[in-house]
């Protein structure tokens, strides 16, 4: 049942006076309170529009317990912040549009409001008018046929002024940030209705703009977005070009014009679709009527989707967000534009110096574990993030928080990984957080083809550079070369320890027969010898090879003597690349990678058992795969690539599952 909601407004700007007017039109909101940075405002606006409470700080509007509800009207820079304050004061949350500056930030927003219990809504308006659904089915009814072609612009030009929001770098401004993200969120929406889904991500974005010399943002901007099934959108938008302002849609057997889309209903008027099929017919307008306004009606679609705990479509759902703004960050890359709060310098995501953009410094959920490993001292983690595909900071810091806070220690680095630009981020992080002594860096060397002893200090050396620190606590060749004598490879290794720039050493992808020549080398020697491998240790059978040079432990003989020796390992891989998602099945593409590498029948066999104690359990197949590989009888440790917060919660889920004996051999089909 829906119920009145008793709204809190969060700043006291234009925007945030329209909204009160639409929360005094609507059917299930009412005015409660409203904060501003000082009481002076806050008390002009409550009076202005005949709200009962006004609070001098917007933390004082969350801590008031006769509110339910929270619109989020700052500028784009604080969106972040404050809807994970609100979350975390237990408010809904409906926040203005762009959910954040980035997809990073909205990522940590969702995930917030998931783990608070609370709902959360961009505030696109338009998604909630009549007419924007009505266009949606007329399209996933086939009225214009097959959809081939979708155009949307949304622009206006505004005098130049350097204190002008639209123009200033520090918040935000530009077009593509301000008002692109409409055609953006309606080319998804209606490229989901011609395949019969609720919206659709493009699988390739193009994206360019021209940004001012003084202002530094994108005056205006283009962008293309190819979807699946030859569906192409056209989109447009600025800040200092007026453009048509329409969406228009190409299909095989007509077309629609939308000439308000954005703002449907703005006279008071019912919204207009025109219709035009192939033929002599003359176009056909729609009228579509309204009792409320626009704003009302987003304010009652809001109070219906927390009666459901869901957004009611057309209306963004955080899943829609997050595709809005990952299209948003692509189409900005395009461009070239990176706003300076988003930058290494800046020292956190959205200008936070020092600290996460959620403000937590721990929350260990899951209960993580945690082992030692001869010659170093910090606790190591039992999941390992690798950091091998963050390129830019906000996600970098945004993944990296979330793994610290979740109670991880151990972030797994390689000279190799985008040519350097990875470890680059982590030492921009390390260096922002401060964090340093508290992280076990393990870094990575000596891949092929440069796989020499004298490649492992040059390159350890860049390596640190890249990381700022002037030591990384575990380093491990990345491959072997069975050409070097096993000794020059432990001397190089033992040198650099004894120089102070590793606390201990391992080697990667290297076989059994070569580790045991390694450490009975150390031990005539009378120096350390290898404190773990790195290998990979999934349960499912490595078929073969994803890459030159691996080498794998998942075979029983490998396990058992891990087993002896009590050898730590370090497991990469060890979801098999995807394989228990669920992701391949029987007779898929046996060109794929995970299907060349572990598209076998007993892996299959493996996937059905793992399914099946998933659903006794009440976990998922994931979880029941990472606990086998970190409750084997050795000492191991998962390495994850976790490329989003929400994959990294599910991760964690696998740290409560525990398999007995006979549990482990079954699902290795022993």
């Amino acid at each position: 049942m829906i119920t009145t909601i008793r709204w809190g407004i969060l700043a006291t700007g234009r925007m945030a006076g329209v909204f009160a007017e639409g929360v005094k039109a609507s059917r299930y909101g009412v005015l409660g309170a409203v904060g501003s940075r000082n009481v002076a405002s806050a008390r002009a606006f409550a009076d202005q529009f005949g709200v009962g409470r006004a609070h001098g700080s917007y933390a004082e509007l969350l801590a008031d317990d006769e509110i339910d509800a929270v619109y989020i009207a700052t500028p784009h820079p604080v969106h972040a912040e404050w809807a994970i304050r609100a979350a975390e004061a237990g408010k809904h949350v409906l926040c203005e549009k762009p959910a954040g500056m980035n997809h990073a930030e909205a990522m940590v927003m969702v995930e917030t409001a998931r783990e608070r219990g609370v709902f959360f809504m961009e505030a696109f308006m338009y998604r909630c008018h009549p007419q924007t659904r009505q266009v949606a089915e007329l399209i996933s009814g086939g009225r214009i046929g097959e959809v081939r072609l979708i155009q949307a612009s949304f622009g206006f030009d505004a005098k130049f002024d350097p204190a002008s929001r639209a123009f200033a770098q520090a918040l935000g401004g530009g077009g593509i940030l301000d008002v692109g993200c409409y055609p953006v969120s309606m080319a998804r929406l209606l490229a989901g209705a011609a395949r019969g889904q609720p919206w659709a991500d493009p699988i390739e974005v193009t994206g360019a703009a021209h940004v001012g010399k003084e202002s530094r943002v994108d005056e205006w901007a283009v962008a293309t977005l190819r979807f699946e099934g030859g569906l192409w959108a056209q989109i447009s938008a600025g800040v200092k070009l007026q453009q048509e302002n329409v969406v228009r849609v190409f299909g095989s057997a007509g077309s629609i014009l939308v000439p308000d889309p954005w703002l449907p209903s703005r006279d008071g008027g019912p919204g207009r679709i025109v219709v035009s099929t192939h033929g002599n017919q003359p176009p056909e307008e729609i009228s579509v009527g309204v009792d409320r306004s626009l704003y009302a009606l987003e304010v009652d679609a809001f109070a219906e989707g927390v009666a459901v705990g869901m957004a009611p479509w057309p209306a963004m759902s955080p899943a829609d967000t997050l595709g809005n703004m990952r299209v948003l960050d692509l189409w900005r890359a395009g461009a070239g534009l990176v706003y300076d709060g988003e930058r290494p310098a800046a020292a956190g995501v959205n200008r936070l110096a020092g600290r996460p953009i959620s403000g937590r410094k721990e929350r260990q959920q899951g209960a993580m574990r945690y082992g030692t490993m001869a010659g170093i001292e910090k606790p190591l983690s039992r999941l390992i993030f690798g950091a091998d595909n963050q390129t830019d900071f906000p996600y970098a810091a945004v993944m990296f928080d979330d793994f610290v806070e979740r109670g991880g220690t151990v972030i797994d680095t390689a000279y190799v990984y985008g040519r350097g630009v990875c470890e680059s981020m982590v030492g921009h992080w390390l260096r922002a957080r401060g964090v340093r002594e508290e992280i076990v860096l393990l870094g990575k060397g000596a891949h092929t083809p440069h796989c020499f002893p004298d490649a492992i200090g040059s390159q350890l050396s860049e390596s640190l550079g890249r990381l700022q620190t002037d030591y990384v606590d575990l380093y491990l060749m990345h491959r072997d070369n069975v050409e070097v004598p096993v000794g020059e490879f432990m001397d190089a290794l033992h040198s650099l320890r004894e120089a102070g720039r590793i606390r201990a050493y391992g080697v990667s992808n290297w076989s059994i027969r070569r580790i045991e020549e390694a450490n009975r080398y150390a031990e005539e020697k009378g120096i350390p010898g290898l404190a773990g491998v790195s290998n990979n240790l999934s349960l499912a059978r490595m078929v073969q090879v994803p890459w030159a040079g691996c080498e794998t432990a998942s075979d029983a003989e490998t396990r058992q003597w891990l087993a002896e020796r009590q050898m730590p390992l370090l497991a990469w891989s060890s979801q098999a690349h995807g394989f228990f998602t669920g992701r391949v099945a029987r007779g898929s593409d046996p060109s794929a990678m995970v299907m060349r590498c572990w598209g076998a029948e007993d892996n299959f066999l493996r996937l059905d058992r793992v399914n099946e104690l998933a659903r006794r359990r009440g976990c998922s197949p994931v979880s029941v795969t990472l606990a086998w590989v970190l409750q084997q009888p050795f000492p191991t440790y998962a390495l994850i690539g976790c490329r989003t917060v929400a994959e990294m919660r599910s991760t964690w889920e696998g740290l409560a599952v525990e398999l007995t004996e006979q549990e482990r051999d079954w699902l290795d089909l022993k």
